[in-house]
């Protein structure tokens, strides 16, 4: 299991070099007492490798629209909530934080994920990571995935710029793979007919060193530092 800078154990999987140990996928976080989904073995290796397995048995998960709550169906992507005997029953001497994130005994994750039609769990970001695009909810996950397929990108990362248009719109920045390099117009067109027009990144930025804070990379001085390099453009 790779942990994740942050509190979650996000989807991922556990590797061996040993040609004697079976990779499974996994889905965990702090306020569930670890893990809440797992593979099986024998589960199929492209389940296994590709998803983060089946709800554990003392557990309950839904996926939810994010603005109706409505439980969303399969295949479809909302937020995971949860509950069980292992879910936290409140953050120390936080009543309203607690209350935030636990509703009607369901614990919010604030993860963005969906279930197949096998039970299969599969994580693809964070709910604070969504933009909103023309009024489609869109996570940056899923464009960091995209732009990581091309060869010459070590890392990216999305956020949300302002647009008169769609009201917001997204950007991404990438780290190259040393001694590789690509044109902003060569990884745009590297995402366009895999995804919706509305997900491609309108801009793109490569970086060198990531804004960080002790754990995790400040997406919002990304953004920050994009907005003060356009403005003068569009001003």
């Amino acid at each position: 299991m790779r942990r994740s800078p942050d509190r979650h154990e996000r989807g991922r999987s556990r590797r061996s070099s040993s040609l004697h140990t079976i990779q499974v996928g996994t889905y965990g976080l702090t306020e569930g007492a670890g893990t809440v989904s797992t593979s099986r073995l024998d589960n199929s290796f492209e389940q296994r490798t590709g998803r983060c397995g089946e709800v554990l048995e003392e557990w309950e998960m839904r996926i939810v629209d994010i603005e109706t709550g409505r439980d969303c169906g399969v295949g479809e992507r909302g937020e995971i909530v949860i509950r069980g005997p292992n879910m936290l029953k409140g953050y120390y001497n936080a009543p309203e934080k607690t209350a935030e994130v636990i509703r009607d005994g369901w614990f919010h994750t604030g993860d963005i994920g969906s279930m197949d039609a096998d039970g299969q769990v599969m994580f693809h970001g964070r709910t604070k990571d969504m933009l909103k695009v023309g009024g489609e909810n869109v996570a940056a996950a899923e464009i960091e995935a995209m732009l990581q397929t091309h060869p010459a990108v070590k890392l990216a990362q999305v956020v949300g710029i302002p647009d008169d248009r769609y009201v917001e719109v997204p950007a991404a920045f990438v780290e190259l793979v040393d001694g590789q390099g690509v044109s902003e117009a060569e990884l745009i067109q590297h995402c366009q007919g895999k995804m919706a027009s509305f997900k491609i990144p309108r801009h793109v930025r490569t970086v060198k060193e990531w804004p960080m804070s002790t754990s995790k990379i400040q997406k919002f001085k990304l953004r920050e530092a994009l907005l003060g390099d356009l403005i003068p453009q569009n001003g």
